[in-house]
């Protein structure tokens, strides 16, 4: 009778080690399944950026979240949950925003380095009272530009156009569509209606 129970005693405790074996080898299978070039070195939730000049800040971006990763070649950043840049005047005055569904953020060994904003891409430059859409932009920081080969709705005091491909200064103080269609429509301007930049106009105002 002892040596029966013995036994089951052994049998039972070989397989209690047996599943912990087994169930240790499945997680570490799935440990050794992910793929470290997909996975982010460093992720960053409410991202917030300000570059500033002589005491001047001249941008800020937000994002709520940033995801960097690493490349032999190079690094990049996605901030899949939206990206919003404001650049200011020399003066400090807010002037323009861009605000995109997705961004990233590209920079290689080599010295060479991008943005790219996806998805509802708008772009306004409070000043000149211009709003501009799109669904794909580039930033080339260095040379102070934007551009898209996309088709660009173009809004302004003046009236509206719409067209593929847009080029302008990193404030989109002077855009350019390049391809525009040939149908654009006017805005017929109201000379006693004065138009207020909302975001830096300090003061009350006027009752609609």
């Amino acid at each position: 009778m002892k040596s029966i129970i013995h036994n089951i005693s052994v049998t039972a405790t070989a397989l209690a080690v047996a599943f912990i074996v087994y169930s240790c080898k499945g997680k570490l299978g799935e440990a050794d399944s992910i793929v470290l070039a997909e996975t982010p070195v460093q992720t960053v939730d409410d991202m917030f950026i300000v570059q500033s000049e002589n005491g001047m800040i001249k941008m800020r971006a937000e994002a709520p979240l940033m995801q960097k990763y690493e490349r032999d070649t190079l690094w990049y950043e996605l901030f899949p949950e939206g990206f919003y840049v404001y650049g200011y005047t020399d003066e400090g005055m807010l002037e323009t925003e861009i605000v995109a569904d997705n961004a990233r953020h590209l920079k290689y060994t080599d010295g060479r380095e991008s943005w790219e904003a996806f998805g509802n891409v708008v772009v306004k430059n409070l000043m000149n009272h211009q709003v501009m859409e799109t669904d794909t932009l580039y930033w080339d920081q260095k040379n102070e530009r934007i551009h898209t080969d996309c088709y660009v709705k173009l809004y302004s005091p003046k009236g509206f156009m719409q067209g593929y491909g847009m080029e302008s200064d990193q404030r989109a103080r002077n855009s350019s569509i390049l391809n525009p269609f040939s149908s654009y429509g006017i805005v017929v301007q109201d000379s006693t209606k004065v138009l207020v930049d909302s975001a830096n106009f300090i003061g009350p105002l006027q009752k609609k």
